[in-house]
């Protein structure tokens, strides 16, 4: 009988540990990796906790307010908890849209966009934002532009929106200009800046996720680091870039380049509309079926103020009795619901009523996002949670074909402008400042408000820093204000 051969025989007495050695090794360093990427969770967790923080704070205590105040206005209440709602669903999709890169279902539009409307509406929407920081905001417009291009219109504003609230954001004077020229269908974009400024070792590492560079002063920004990161990949992703040149303590100048074809025969521009108040024609039926009773109270009355006869629905069996009742014009369908599911609604409300009954999936499930519409899904449209109303009106109005009765459009007011903050004010100020910031960090708004009287009170030479206070505090920038305290304390 023949002996098993031994793995080992002629192989180096020093094999065996070498393996052991080398495998350690690998150990090692997939231990130090692991810990990494714990370690920026963790910092990650941390900082996306902070960033949702405040504007909960402010949802939570003007509700409350709400309840128990009976004199506190309606208007200025709900100004400020959109306000701070439209932040966290800003932070939100700015995770979704890193998710949705990560994945690879990032789906781009092909839209006709009014290129020199969509960067007015960008300067307009940071002016007062810049003007009480004591900074100039301009658009510079060095070409003539095509009356509209081809581009995907949501995230060419995201682009935008994210490179001149980034410059505003540590510019401390002067000024940011938004510059564009096109050529040969090439948009060139830039945003330049008079503010600290990036060195050269950081030119590259402010595009990294959950990085803002070395700088102390850049450090000291609220945020958690993703704008930088989602505007390049996005760029990228559009078929452009986005690069960065910067000389420290003089400004930086970031520049976007992608191709955004022109339309050789645009179609009509909206142009100024005024707020939607109705719709010509006979009355129209909607059935809204969300197991979320706010969610169907808010539709409802949305819905019900531009003259739709609205019917709601908890589930889904409820909702398919219904339809069958009152045959509804359109259905506004969530998706998760307890017992049948939105998808298996939609497939049951189209078998029984056909392709006259228009069905619009209203979901906070992006990720189950299906623009419908094309012959084989059981739905039409989608809107995603929360609700905006422009974009549901629009989504609805599109499936129905109405046409819109308006208000008289209101023409803009310009915003003043505003003095620059004051420096060198007296120590007494100090502990004052400081109330003011501790009751903005907490979101405590109304109490913001008199610790800034308290200031102006106190200290008569402090009269122009509460007045550029107050304006942010109104336009609720709280970032704003936090940065020109900052900016007088120094």
């Amino acid at each position: 009988m023949t002996a098993a051969a031994d793995p080992f025989d002629g192989a180096p007495l020093d094999a065996e540990p070498a393996a052991h050695a080398r495998a350690l090794a690998e150990l090692q360093r997939a231990r130090e990796s692991a810990e990494a990427a714990n370690e920026a969770k963790t910092r990650y967790l941390v900082a996306v906790s902070h960033e949702i923080r405040s504007p909960l704070n402010v949802i939570y205590g003007y509700a409350q307010l709400l309840e128990r105040d009976h004199h506190l206005s309606g208007a200025e209440a709900g100004t400020i908890i959109r306000r701070s709602a439209e932040h966290v669903t800003n932070l939100v999709e700015g995770l979704l849209e890193i998710s949705r890169i990560e994945s690879g279902v990032l789906t781009i539009r092909q839209d006709l966009v009014d290129l020199r409307a969509l960067l007015q509406h960008v300067v307009d929407m940071f002016r007062m934002q810049a003007s009480a920081r004591g900074l100039t905001l301009t658009l510079d417009v060095r070409d003539r532009l095509p009356d509209q291009v081809k581009a995907d219109e949501k995230r060419l504003r995201q682009i935008l929106i994210n490179l001149v609230s980034n410059a505003i954001k540590y510019t401390p004077a002067g000024h940011v200009t938004l510059a564009v020229r096109y050529r040969s269908q090439v948009a060139d974009i830039e945003v330049i800046d008079t503010g600290i400024g990036i060195p050269p070792e950081d030119l590259e590492r402010v595009f990294e996720p959950f990085d803002r560079g070395s700088l102390a002063a850049a450090q000291r920004q609220p945020g958690i680091g993703l704008g930088l990161a989602i505007t390049r990949v996005l760029a990228r992703v559009l078929g452009g870039d986005v690069a960065v040149t910067s000389t420290p303590g003089i400004g930086s100048v970031f520049r976007f380049r992608a191709m955004l074809p022109s339309i050789a025969t645009p179609a009509r521009s909206r142009g100024a509309r005024g707020r939607i108040i109705g719709y010509e024609g006979p009355r129209r039926t909607v059935l809204v079926i969300d197991d979320d009773p706010s969610q169907r109270h808010i539709l409802r009355a949305l819905l019900g103020g531009l003259d739709f006869v609205v019917h709601v629905a908890a589930d889904g069996t409820e909702g398919i009795a219904l339809a069958a009742e009152v045959t509804p014009d359109v259905v506004l369908l969530d998706i998760q619901m307890p017992g049948l599911n939105g998808w298996q609604v939609a497939e049951r409300l189209r078998a029984a009523h056909g392709a006259p009954l228009r069905i619009v999936m209203v979901s906070a499930d992006a990720h189950a996002f299906r623009a419908g519409g094309d012959g084989r899904s059981s739905h039409d449209a989608f809107v995603t949670k929360p609700v905006e109303l422009d974009t549901l009106v629009a989504v609805i109005g599109a499936q129905l074909g109405l046409r819109w009765e308006e208000a008289a459009p209101v023409a803009p007011v310009a915003p003043p402008d505003a003095p620059a903050p004051q420096t060198g004010l007296p120590p007494e100020a100090a502990p004052l400042l400081a109330r003011v910031r501790e009751l903005t960090e907490v979101g405590h708004v109304r109490g913001v408000g008199r610790a800034i009287d308290d200031l102006a009170a106190a200290i008569p030479a402090a009269g122009t820093l509460a007045a550029v206070l107050r304006r942010q505090l109104g336009d609720f920038d709280l970032r704003a204000l936090l940065g020109t305290i900052d900016d007088a304390t120094r």
